[in-house]
Parts: C-alpha cells; sequence; structure tokens
C-alpha cells in the first residue's frame, strides 16, 4: 500500500522505502549525512569529511545551486564519470536526464533547497543500441554554505545492471520526499480575509469583534439573543448583617 501526503502541488510519500539493500550507497551517504546532522535541520558543507562515507565516494558527489532548479557538479564519484563517458564536474546534474524528465528533476532540486527537504528519485536508463536494461536511485540531501544558505547538495547516484554505451540517462520513475522542518502529517490551515487561521474542511472560524456591526440596529431577520440565565437553585447567597 502506498500513501502519500499532498500539500499544494507537493506530493510527499509516506511508504517505506524500497530497493535500500540494492542500493547500499546510498544507505551509507544518507546515514553519514544524518550523523553530521544531528539534530539540526541542515548540516554544513564544510563539515563534510569523506572518510566517514569511504565505502560510498565513488557513487557520492557534491552539488551547488546556480539557479532555480539547476544545480551543478562541484565534486563527483568515478561511477558518474562511467555513466556518462566523460568528467562530470561543472556540468549540470540534469545533464544526467532525459529531456523528458528535467522538469521534474529540477522540482525535486528546487524542493531540497527551498523546503528544505531530503529526496530519494527512482531512476531508469534510457535503451537503445549497446544499452540494455538498468535501474537506479538518486539521493539529494541538502547542506548549507558558509554563508548560512542552503544552496549546495550532498548526493549519491547508485545504478543497477551493465553500463554499456555511454552515456547512460535517466528517467525520473518516482520522488519519494521527507522534509526536515514541521511534521508533515500536520493539519494545514487556510486564512479568512482578514487573517484568521481557518481549519481545512472543518468548521468556520470565529469571528473577530466588530464595533460597527455591533451598534447596527437589529431587525427581525437578526433578532437580539438575549443572554443564558442560570437554572436550578443557587450554589451562593449574600447574607445582610447590621453587625
Amino acid at each position: 500500500m502506498k500513501i502519500e501526503y499532498v500539500s499544494g502541488s507537493n506530493v510527499v510519500s509516506l511508504m517505506p522505502r524500497r530497493g535500500a539493500a540494492q542500493y547500499p550507497a546510498l544507505k551509507t551517504v544518507e546515514a553519514y549525512w544524518e550523523g553530521l546532522r544531528n539534530g539540526r535541520p541542515v548540516p554544513a558543507r564544510s563539515e563534510i569529511d569523506p572518510r566517514g562515507m569511504q565505502s560510498a565516494l565513488e557513487f557520492a558527489f557534491i552539488l551547488e545551486r546556480i539557479a532555480p532548479g539547476v544545480a551543478r557538479f562541484r565534486l563527483a564519484g568515478m561511477h558518474l564519470t562511467d555513466l556518462m563517458g566523460m568528467e562530470v564536474r561543472g556540468m549540470p546534474l540534469t545533464a544526467m536526464f532525459v529531456p523528458e524528465s528535467r522538469a521534474k528533476l529540477s522540482e525535486a532540486l528546487e524542493a531540497v533547497f527551498e523546503t528544505p527537504q531530503i529526496a530519494t528519485i527512482a531512476l531508469k536508463a534510457e535503451r537503445g543500441i549497446g544499452r540494455g536494461a538498468m535501474d537506479a536511485q538518486l539521493l539529494l540531501c541538502p547542506l548549507k554554505s558558509d554563508l548560512g544558505d542552503v544552496n549546495r547538495i550532498l548526493g549519491c547516484l547508485q545504478s543497477k545492471g551493465e553500463i554499456g554505451r555511454q552515456p547512460r540517462r535517466f528517467e525520473v520513475a518516482n520522488v519519494q520526499s521527507r522534509p526536515l522542518l514541521g511534521n508533515p502529517m500536520e493539519q494545514s490551515f487556510e486564512t479568512t480575509e482578514k487573517g484568521t487561521p481557518v481549519p481545512a474542511g472543518f468548521a468556520e472560524a470565529k469571528r473577530a469583534y466588530d464595533e460597527a456591526s455591533a451598534d447596527a440596529p437589529r431587525t427581525e431577520a437578526t433578532p437580539r439573543q438575549e443572554p443564558m440565565r442560570p437554572r436550578g437553585k443557587p450554589v451562593l447567597r449574600l447574607v445582610k448583617t447590621d453587625e
């Protein structure tokens, strides 16, 4: 069963991640990133030490945001070079994707930077002569720069299958994301024109006191409501003495 949380145009999948055993490098990089995070929303780029994820270095990379939805490789492991058949440093991440999937990837990148959130993307390689079936997974974890901006990503891309004829480009099959701030299951609120929060799908918000409407004459359509009178035997009484 697949469960998703929808907020605006974003879809957050809450189902367990599949294929973790098939892509151990992603698990290593994410565990290292979580260790750096240590309860904070996002760790800093300067804290990255390659020795902390030694077994996954050939699949790991660091991206730098250069425009909305666009990020280029600052560092990249050999596996990415093998997939493309060339050095990928300085290239945008979208260069590794077919044109039809680049918009989806850009949307996922921007969400990682802006929300911020961590994203795991299931990929399928484009097929053709000398290019057999290949699946892959892409991990994107946000990082802060020295100035505190979230404009770097620690990532990992691991494939399963023969590389064959290069370059190998990918299609986006599925995007799973996990927001890092707040609770994704928290109730969302709309607001009235005056900014009063209204729980979506529930009762109306309380109306603010309006002096003009309070002084307005009552009509038969809007009768004045009498205050509720207490019923039953009173529990307090006043005793007056001359002493």
